[in-house]
């Protein structure tokens, strides 16, 4: 049997290549014969540099870059001078994580650490950037990136606006670079929140951020007037167009300042990883994530993954810690089948599954393909 195990990492656990190894030393021991393959996953969010920089083979680049509050830091992303691809992952730089939480107040941060990461890729002559957009800090729709790209934010009296959240509502003309780089760049989204408004970044991610209700209306007025402005000259893009809102407004910003396409992360990742040869090889598929309910059919990385293998009819089984979806649901997402590794959950308090999660992974892969056949085999 052709093993491929291709999973997401366990949140507050492990590492996607641990939870791979983990699965695979379970299903070793119950059958020594078997061909089995690796491919860790990520939905595109943190860590998702980790994952694809090692499956492509991708060189590190170290740049000098500065955090949310413009403070330098060191911050790395990927790069094949191969395949002409940088990869970038906007927390390495703006991130929400980098900063304590008395730190944060989406005001005052900025994305400018990304545009200089995009700048340095660029410079390498980089033909196709991947940006990998959330866990940010930033409410700024991207003039942070954009003024580290050579763009430039005006006030009403010609001043130079500081590329901060807080200079959104004062922007009466933005100016771009001389020369704007020739480079395609593609966005790593999957939320689908709009620019503003009540499910816009503002008001949905803003507090997680630092932001109070009063700056939050703040925010959100200034994202506003910053898409009136972007639009006077009627290219503007949707405000109101899915994910526009992503990573407070960079989902906005990369399509006016980069000409960027917004896709779902589980879609890019699995075509850079190749996943259609690795599908075709493979007679079964097993994936996992923390957690596996009725939202994982709505989206999600296995979502997007047993669709992809639906169309060469391979079948999908999942290991998760939690399990709360119905065998319908389970179903509907398109898993073959689903299993807990937690079978003593009601016996341990949080901190002790997460500690145990390496192995009750291998031991619930050593237990169900002890016993384990596709319906053709039995």
């Amino acid at each position: 049997m052709n093993i491929l195990i291709a999973t997401d990492s366990f949140k507050d656990a492990l590492p996607a290549i641990e939870v791979c190894r983990a699965i695979e030393a379970g299903i070793r021991s119950a059958k020594p014969d078997a061909n089995i393959r690796l491919c860790p996953l990520t939905d595109g969010g943190e860590g998702a540099y980790e994952v694809l920089a090692s499956a492509l083979d991708m060189k590190e680049v170290e740049t000098s870059a500065c955090d949310p509050l413009s403070r330098p830091i060191t911050a790395a992303y990927g790069y094949s001078a191969e395949r002409e691809t940088a990869f970038i992952e906007m927390a390495k730089t703006a991130g929400l994580q980098l900063l304590l939480p008395e730190e944060r107040n989406p005001l005052l941060t900025s994305s400018f650490g990304v545009g200089r990461q995009i700048a340095d890729a660029i410079q390498r002559e980089a033909q196709h950037i991947v940006l990998a957009i959330g866990g940010s800090a930033t409410n700024d729709a991207g003039i942070g990136m954009a003024a580290a790209l050579g763009w430039q934010f005006l006030d009403k009296n010609g001043i130079v606006l500081q590329p901060v959240g807080g200079s959104l509502g004062q922007i009466e003309a933005i100016v771009p670079p001389f020369r704007r780089p020739k480079v395609s760049v593609e966005v790593i989204c999957d939320v689908t929140n709009p620019l503003f408004g009540q499910s816009g970044a503002a008001q949905v991610y803003a507090r997680q951020k630092g932001a109070d209700d009063t700056v939050i209306g703040q925010l959100d007025a200034g994202l506003q007037h910053f898409a009136r402005v972007a639009g006077m000259a009627g290219d503007g893009p949707d405000p109101d167009a899915p994910g526009a809102g992503a990573a407070g407004g960079m989902g906005f910003g990369a399509m006016y300042f980069l000409n960027a396409g917004l896709r779902r992360g589980v879609d890019v990742v699995l075509d850079m990883l190749d996943m259609e040869t690795k599908l075709i090889w493979a007679d079964l598929v097993v994936t996992g994530e923390g957690k596996i309910d009725f939202q994982t059919a709505h989206g999600k990385l296995i979502q997007g993954l047993c669709s992809r293998s639906a169309q060469f009819e391979t079948p999908v089984i999942a290991f998760c810690g939690r399990l709360d979806a119905t065998e319908k649901e389970i179903r509907d997402i398109g898993l073959y089948a689903a299993y807990s590794i937690n079978d003593l959950a009601e016996e341990q308090n949080l901190a002790e599954m997460l500690k145990n999660t390496g192995a009750n992974l291998e031991r619930s892969a050593r237990r169900i393909f002890q016993t384990f056949a596709l319906p053709d085999e039995k």
